[in-house]
């Protein structure tokens, strides 16, 4: 497809005239927003209008100017659960449709079609579930890449999500949409490579970020696989609380797909996924709406979630990390402390030692061994000063294997799986990696997606380590080098991952409090995290010997 868009992106520029700016593309021209030292172009299509569980497709050609000033409709979102003691604030959108795939482009005024600027292509997360491309506010980024003398451009795609974007089951694998979050997300970096020098950008210096789902699926996209060739699409990547995670196959989805195929009243059609998508998007949702979401029992192991389909996602990650199978570019990646404290709200039930050795067994390692089990159960502790929030003694137990819960599935989903990553990409390429240890006064501690302020933050800061650092990888692929004429660099300088600290172990970039930024040794964990990837690395074995 890329050659396609590179094709069509041949009599693409910029509009210099007054007013709002113009920009025309092959397939059409769009007229955006003047918004201070910023041009914004929102909701322009990079596909065709989809259909529910097609492919995405070349932009259809647009007649006449149209308007690219206000964001396109939301893919469709699935309902999330109530939790105890918190409202989980889950973001409404004015429009939502399955004809979603839009993005937008945040650029500096001044840049032209001869500008070359360097981009960041930015994925948000919601648990492969809920998001939209509007979810972080990227104007203040950019606006201070303008300042520090290191303009770049950011362009935010929308993605489908739930079992719009990630159906299993052998009827998705047949019809070739398995994964179809990911292949919009690279949809939409072949447009960004066609596309974005008549915005100003260069299509060689896109760096891919992108926070948990959106991490997940950066992490997801490094990986060897039969679609693009990475190097075609970025040379760096940004993963906030997100890295290569143990996933099933699309065979073991096949259960969520029937469900949805009874819930529908299709079973008794010859072609039940033709059926699923011509039932009407009310309708559909509310099915969708009955499976398993992020604050369901069963947490972090999802009905809808990237699968192992032989072609976006060739192998389980995990292998591919171990046999070296993945782009060899700069990474930057990092965590909270606590990222585990969210997602084991609703397990609050679980209260004694053996609800939950059943359920770290049933619901995450069903083939792990009874003595797997058993060594993992001691090495994440039924002792409340061990558990996550970590560093708060017997504080925040909110109930008796709360603290415990977490500290499992934050290692098991983002903080073993970031460690079991670098442990390999650091011996392959440059590699840094941060912390986030600040607002640990509740059970919710240092909590997932705490740290987004830190590379996101709002308009008129006088001080921004962390995005000071994102706009110097974003330009020069080491957070520590700027790029522009004034050299403005980060407060802190950012030892890579591999450079031993001061007591021998990894170093990590660490935000504490109050607002203290310093180095401090990944030595935390080290034998419960290294035990439970083995053991998930055995299970993917058998798995790939038995399926």
């Amino acid at each position: 497809m890329l050659p396609l868009l590179l094709a069509l992106s041949t009599t693409s520029f910029t509009f210099a005239a007054a007013g709002p700016p113009v920009v025309a593309l092959q397939y059409g021209v769009f007229r955006g927003t003047s918004d201070g030292n910023l041009s914004t172009f929102l909701g322009v299509p990079f596909a065709s209008p989809a259909t529910r569980f097609e492919l995405p497709k070349v932009p259809i050609k647009l007649h006449g100017v149209q308007n690219a000033s206000g964001f396109g409709p939301a893919c469709p979102q699935q309902a999330m659960s109530t939790v105890p003691l918190v409202q989980i604030a889950t973001a409404t959108y004015s429009a939502v449709s399955d004809d979603c795939l839009t993005l937008n482009v945040f650029k500096p005024s001044f840049a032209t079609s001869q500008s070359k600027l360097p981009v960041l292509v930015w994925i948000y997360g919601g648990g492969f579930q809920v998001g939209n491309s509007l979810d972080t506010e990227v104007r203040p980024a950019v606006e201070r890449s303008i300042a520090t003398d290191e303009p770049i451009i950011i362009v935010t795609p929308n993605y489908r999500v739930s079992a719009f974007g990630f159906l299993g089951g052998k009827e998705a694998s047949a019809a070739g949409i398995s994964n179809l979050g990911l292949r919009d997300q690279i949809f939409a970096l072949e447009w960004v490579q066609a596309h974005i020098a008549a915005f100003g950008g260069d299509p060689e210096k896109v760096v891919i970020g992108g926070i948990s789902a959106g991490a997940i699926s950066i992490a997801l996209l490094l990986l060897s696989n039969n679609r693009f060739q990475q190097s075609a699409l970025f040379r760096g990547a940004f993963m906030e609380s997100g890295s290569p995670i143990n996933l099933g196959s699309m065979a073991d989805g096949q259960p969520y797909y029937d469900g949805l195929v009874a819930a529908n009243n299709c079973t008794a059609s010859p072609d039940t996924l033709d059926c699923l998508r011509r039932v009407p998007l009310d309708a559909f949702t509310a099915t969708v709406n009955h499976t398993a979401n992020l604050f369901s029992y069963s947490s972090l192991s999802l009905p809808s979630l990237p699968r192992v389909d032989g072609d976006v996602i060739v192998q389980n990650p995990l292998l591919s990390v171990s046999q070296g199978l993945y782009a060899k570019v700069p990474i930057l990646t990092g965590d909270c402390d606590d990222e585990g404290t969210l997602f084991s709200l609703s397990t609050t039930n679980i209260t004694t030692n053996d609800e939950f050795v059943g359920y770290m067994s049933s619901n995450y390692l069903p083939r792990a061994t009874a003595a797997q089990i058993a060594e993992l159960s001691a090495l994440y502790p039924d002792d409340p000063t061990q558990g996550s929030p970590f560093d708060t003694g017997t504080a925040n137990q909110l109930t008796p294997e709360y603290k415990r819960l977490a500290a499992f599935q934050g290692d098991l989903i983002f903080t073993g799986a970031r460690r079991f990553f670098l442990e390999r990409a650091a011996k392959t390429q440059d590699a840094w990696s941060w912390l986030y240890k600040r607002g640990k006064t509740s059970f919710l501690g240092a909590s997932h997606g705490g740290d987004i302020g830190i590379w996101f933050p709002a308009a008129n800061v006088t001080d921004a380590p962390g995005l000071d650092a994102l706009l110097n990888f974003i330009n020069t692929r080491d957070p520590n080098r700027a790029a522009g004429a004034g050299q403005h660099a980060s407060s802190v300088f950012w030892p890579k991952w591999n450079t031993p600290s001061a007591n021998g172990s990894t170093s990590l970039l660490t935000f504490s409090n109050p607002n203290l930024v310093n180095i401090t040794a990944e030595d935390f964990r080290v034998e419960a995290i290294e035990f439970l990837f083995e053991v998930l690395l055995e299970e993917t074995g058998n798995s790939s010997a038995s399926g």
